[in-house]
């Protein structure tokens, strides 16, 4: 959509927070998940239909609103759900290690990469085999001409927001488990977010794909073998992106 949305971290963050809420009245955490991003989802379809809508074409603007409201929000879960880290149990039949061929590893882990894989494709055949994805391709291509063949691109490009914005807030439930809920989380996503969108490349759907995975492996590896330079590990990759191709992995466009 060419949105400078720097509220994902927030919203991931948000998310996890009304799943520990959800979880205390129905332990399940896929069903918290659900929930959590329905309510993240309506929250973002609010925030870009009123806000965000009205500074189009406007970078600048969208980055300081989107950024004042993820600050907005990590106030608000301060307040609501104090400033102790709250953990979000793992469901019980994924507590029990994975072994394959004399390996263990962590099932929940395994069915978040799985789940991850499948979330991915569903969305690639969202976009690229449907008419609705054609519709939403054509609004962000040239959306007057889009407009003049009758497509509703303000209602589309409001149903993509909630569906990033939801797809956060799940995460955030998802996540729960290996990460917590706590203070701060907004603020360790969202660099992590932004360094998957520059690697894979801005408005490329297998781009964020593969650079999640590149991101994953780098700073996993570089905490484990060299904990004291994780970060610029983790920021190696994204520069040399940036130096020798501008546009990510598999970017359609400029940023």
């Amino acid at each position: 959509m060419r949105i400078a949305n720097l509220t994902h971290g927030a919203l991931f963050m948000l998310g996890a927070y009304l799943g520990v809420s959800i979880l205390k009245l129905m332990p399940n955490l896929w069903v918290a998940a659900l929930l959590g991003g329905l309510a993240v989802a309506a929250f973002g379809g609010l925030l870009e239909r009123f806000i965000l809508r009205k500074l189009a074409g406007n970078i600048l603007g969208q980055v300081l609103v989107t950024l004042g409201f993820a600050y907005i929000i990590a106030d608000l879960c301060l307040v609501v759900w104090g400033g102790d880290p709250i953990p979000i149990p793992t469901p019980e039949f994924l507590q029990q290690p994975l072994r394959v061929a004399g390996f263990a590893f962590p099932a929940y882990r395994v069915a978040v990469v799985v789940l991850s894989v499948l979330v991915g494709m569903a969305l690639h055949l969202l976009m690229e085999r449907t008419r609705l994805g054609a519709m939403i391709r054509a609004g962000v291509d040239d959306m007057q001409m889009a407009r003049a063949v009758g497509i509703p691109v303000s209602k589309l490009f409001t149903l993509v927001f909630c569906l990033g914005a939801g797809l956060a807030g799940a995460g955030g439930v998802i996540g729960g488990p290996i990460m917590s809920a706590y203070p701060g989380l907004d603020a360790d996503m969202l660099p992590l977010a932004l360094i998957v969108v520059i690697l894979g490349g801005v408005g490329s759907l297998a781009g964020a794909f593969a650079g999640s995975f590149i991101t994953g492996f780098v700073y996993t590896f570089g905490v484990a073998l060299f904990p004291q330079l994780a970060y610029v590990i983790l920021f190696l990759p994204m520069i040399f992106v940036i130096a020798f191709r501008p546009r990510g992995l598999f970017g359609k466009f400029a940023a």
